[in-house]
């Protein structure tokens, strides 16, 4: 698997505020609260670690530097549970290609995944486009399915390598 770098480019119709640092883990936190779900220190400690990147980070990448970090084994099985509760309620992206994961900079504010993905260099852009989210479950839709997490990546070559 390639390292990806992550750059996040948007656009949409509605405001919404990106966060970083503690105010990023603080806004997770709220969000998954009034989601009804708990914030445990566990899920506390693995958003902390997936906020630190700034590429897509695999769950067994987070569980080894959690393992390193608190001087005992976490599994990658637990990190993967809380990893899908996160994408499940928009704390989390998840690059399908790569099986890996980035923090979500707005959580709270449900976007569809579209992200370019370089096969040279691996870089993975995030893009947030309402329009083409509306289209795409639109399309759906009118296929009698209801789409519950649209992910779109579109591989080639980024702006750098297509040079």
């Amino acid at each position: 698997m390639v390292p990806m770098a992550h750059a996040h480019a948007v656009t949409h119709d509605h405001a919404h505020h990106e966060h970083s640092g503690r105010k990023l883990i603080d806004a997770a936190r709220e969000s998954l609260v009034k989601s009804g779900e708990q914030w445990t220190a566990m899920r506390e400690s693995v958003f902390a670690e997936l906020a630190k990147h700034d590429r897509p980070t695999s769950a067994y990448d987070i569980a080894d530097n959690l393992s390193r970090s608190r001087g005992k084994r976490v599994a990658p099985n637990s990190v993967y549970r809380i990893l899908d509760l996160f994408v499940a309620n928009n704390l989390a992206l998840r690059v399908e290609s790569a099986n890996a994961y980035l923090a979500n900079t707005h959580p709270g504010c449900e976007h569809d995944c579209i992200f370019l993905v370089c096969d040279e260099c691996g870089e993975a852009t995030h893009i947030d486009d309402d329009e083409v989210s509306r289209t795409v479950r639109g399309i759906a839709q009118q296929h009698g399915f209801k789409p519950e997490r649209p992910v779109i990546e579109i591989r080639g070559l980024c702006k750098a390598c297509a040079g």
